[in-house]
């Protein structure tokens, strides 16, 4: 039997608290923007192991102009001869803006290290350069939050085969996720020898338990709002115009356009809403 910090949250709570989260997350944002503060959060952690599920979850209700996803995809020969952070740095926010990033420059210190594609003097480079760079950061005033999040081997193969039986997940798997599961202690040991040399205390690493993806985004969420001094902004008081009298403008008429069929209309009209 599950211990209660595995026991899966009911939906009604879950839902109820995740809502009254992202209502906290949209006033945490509003200070961001009136502080002019900068926020980074990174997201790491073993494939499948719900990363992209709370990313979701805490940019649902927020504005894309001020907050946005960090994912870079693999780097090109040109960024391949730059210093390895440089092309990180021109995805970290302005005033005002909160980064997601989902994978960062940890990747060095993860698959790159893992799969062979980073050289043993690249890799070292990057754990003796990664707390400064952090420190750095953390320096210039801007709030750095990094989260991993940790899935059991079990709890991961299974959401590996709900991917492959699922069409719309299943974009999510690639022969990298696979070859994960055959590298599982290597994975582990890469984790273990990279929070060594960056668990640092300007920029601490917060473990997020996720084989329970229900409580993993309420736990994350909550902790990342706890570490933010955000306050309550007063929004400005707006007021719905008086709509003024027509000046006698009449719509085209319908067959000037060209109109999306009406699907809809096929649906089965006693479904409830």
């Amino acid at each position: 039997m599950n211990g209660p910090e595995t026991r899966r949250i009911p939906r009604k709570p879950y839902v109820r608290e995740l809502l009254r989260l992202q209502a906290e997350l949209v006033k945490m944002q509003e200070w961001v923007r009136v502080e002019g503060a900068r926020l980074v959060v990174v997201f790491e952690g073993r494939d499948a192991a719900g990363k992209g599920g709370a990313i979701k979850r805490i940019i649902e209700y927020l504005n894309p102009r001020l907050t946005r996803i960090a994912a870079l995809p693999v780097p090109t020969e040109r960024e391949r001869t730059q210093w390895y952070f440089q092309r990180y740095v021109e995805h970290l926010p302005a005033a005002g803006e909160i980064v997601l990033f989902d994978r960062s420059w940890y990747n060095r210190a993860g698959v790159e290290r893992v799969m062979g594609f980073c050289t043993e003097q690249e890799y070292r480079r990057f754990l003796h350069q990664c707390p400064t760079f952090e420190r750095l950061l953390v320096e210039d005033g801007i709030l750095l939050r990094k989260y991993w999040f940790s899935v059991s081997d079990r709890e991961q193969e299974r959401r590996f085969r709900a991917r492959l039986d699922d069409p719309l997940r299943r974009w999510k798997l690639s022969p990298m996720d696979l070859e994960s599961l055959s590298r599982w202690e290597d994975y582990s040991l890469a984790k273990d020898d990279m929070f060594v040399h960056t668990d640092i205390p300007e920029a601490p690493w917060y473990v997020v338990e996720a084989d329970d993806k229900r409580r993993a985004r309420i736990n994350m969420i909550a902790h990342l709002l706890s570490t933010v001094p955000y306050q309550d902004v007063e929004p400005p008081e707006l007021e719905l115009p008086a709509r003024p009298p027509s000046k006698g403008y009449r719509r085209p008429s319908r067959d000037t356009q060209t109109h999306v069929p009406d699907h809809a209309a096929g649906l089965t009209s006693g479904d409830p809403l």
